[in-house]
């Protein structure tokens, strides 16, 4: 019943409360996953050493790329059930529940396999440096050994999150998360497991969210049927869903794909570099949080009303999550342009580390004032299941802009790794204006121009008798 009250606040009323209501537990859910991993960067600093860190920083790099691929293909499971649900298409929103058991299944055996077993050559393609690549490989192939956790915690976030329930994942998360720390200090500070007792912990903690959230959603149920029969009729959903998540999967394992290499070339440079890259990474994965929770939320919140036929709402909704996101993205800027090396420190006592890192986080910082357009953006052509454009624009981004950029920047014989962050905040530049540039091709430019706006005022006028 929950579910069904938030669905309808969704197409009707106010915009602003229903989508602050719904995107905060995103984002606390998304602060909690970055505490996971950033719990682990911090035990690990404090409590290991700094090829552990280098370890974390680069083995945790690949793991969220397959994270990435599932969390993208699962947008299409909550896009298609927000759609279903909006347009009232209660067996539509059973089936796309069956293609997912389907389509998920297969996944995660053949995500499992691919992970464990080349997890040696992939930390060969980072140019892992020698020091950590054993500790690197170790982290993986026990990450990658809970691939079936990962899989279903996703799948079952985005049934919720489709049906407009936001609350419950926050609370699957935050379980994996506390039991996270303490398994973090029981492997890496009491058994000085290092970078392997940091995986060991993820992927217990894992283990137990998944359970739990299996028990919940079998005590609260769904707003429609689901059974057996809609998993045998599914061949459908499956195709509609990977339309809808396939180009997301893309993006983001393109996205994630650059970043390797961004990271492989930062690694060539040595282990303080290399160190230096993991913390930015994990301080970036903080403040991103915001404009990748109005994302989320812009994709149910458009996909349900498209669903129900309500376009210039959606696009309402839009306007008000860029202006939230881009607020509290003028907070992320100042604190990685002001307090870069305060940041550092946190995960790392290697005061070389710290201010490498922070010369890294001061070049990036630009990017924080332009993501909060592109994320928000980028929700409302997924709720609009126009996501072969959203995979296009992050192709370009990674391997025209990001990519090339940083490689030119790091071998112009200057060591200092801020100009390889500007390259990162001139990636999102570019992600910005293809994203404004799509968003009036396909709304009509002539639309937002302030003419327009002054016509529409004086025939309103006109129609109230107003001279």
């Amino acid at each position: 019943m929950m579910v069904e009250k938030t669905s309808h606040s969704f197409l009707q009323g106010d915009i602003t409360l229903p989508l602050i209501r719904f995107t905060i537990p995103l984002a606390l859910a998304l602060i909690v996953q970055a505490l996971y991993g950033a719990v682990d960067m911090v035990i690990v600093g404090q409590l290991g050493s700094t090829a552990d860190v280098a370890a974390v920083g680069t083995g945790s790099l690949i793991i969220q790329a397959m994270v990435a691929v599932i969390s993208g293909l699962s947008m299409g499971i909550t896009v298609r059930l927000g759609y279903c649900i909006g347009a009232g298409d209660r067996l539509g929103a059973g089936q796309t529940l069956g293609g997912m058991v389907r389509l998920f299944s297969v996944i995660c055996v053949l995500m499992t396999i691919l992970m464990i077993g080349f997890a040696p050559r992939i930390a060969g393609w980072m140019s892992t440096p020698p020091e950590a690549f054993d500790q690197t490989v170790a982290y993986m192939t026990i990450c990658s050994a809970g691939t079936v956790l990962i899989v279903v915690y996703n799948a079952i976030a985005a049934i919720f999150r489709g049906l407009g329930d936001s609350k419950s994942p926050l609370i699957f998360v935050m379980i994996s998360c506390l039991l996270n720390i303490g398994a973090d200090l029981f492997f890496v500070g009491i058994l000085k497991m290092g970078a392997a007792g940091a995986a060991y912990a993820t992927v217990i903690s894992q283990a137990v969210s998944v359970v739990f959230s299996i028990f919940y959603i079998r005590r609260v149920g769904l707003p429609f049927r689901f059974s057996l029969r809609h998993i045998r009729y599914s061949g459908n959903a499956v195709g509609k869903i990977l339309k809808i998540g396939l180009p997301v999967a893309s993006q983001d394992l393109l996205n994630y794909f650059s970043f390797m290499i961004l990271a492989s070339i930062v690694n060539s440079l040595g282990l303080l570099a290399s160190a230096a890259m993991g913390i930015e990474g994990k301080v970036f994965s903080f403040f991103i949080l915001v404009p990748v929770s109005f994302m989320s939320a812009l994709s149910t919140f458009v996909a349900q009303n498209i669903g129900a036929r309500q376009e210039k709402r959606a696009i309402r909704a839009l306007h008000r999550g860029m202006a939230i996101a881009f607020a509290m993205g003028m907070i992320s800027f100042c604190l990685a342009f002001f307090f870069g090396e305060f940041l550092a420190g946190l995960f790392e006592k290697n005061p070389e580390s710290v201010y490498a890192a922070s010369r890294l986080l001061k070049g990036a910082a630009f990017e924080h004032l332009l993501y909060p357009f592109v994320f928000c953006l980028l929700g409302y052509f997924n709720g609009k299941a126009l996501t072969t454009f959203v995979m296009i624009q992050g192709a370009v981004c990674a391997f025209l802009v990001r990519v090339p950029l940083a490689w030119y920047l790091s071998r112009t014989g200057n060591e200092d790794l801020f100009w390889v962050g500007m390259a990162l905040s001139l990636s999102a530049l570019v992600s910005l204006i293809l994203c404004v540039s799509y968003f009036f091709r396909k709304n009509g430019f002539r639309k937002y121009t302030l003419l327009y706006r002054y016509r529409q005022f004086t025939r309103l006028f006109e129609k109230k008798g107003i001279s």
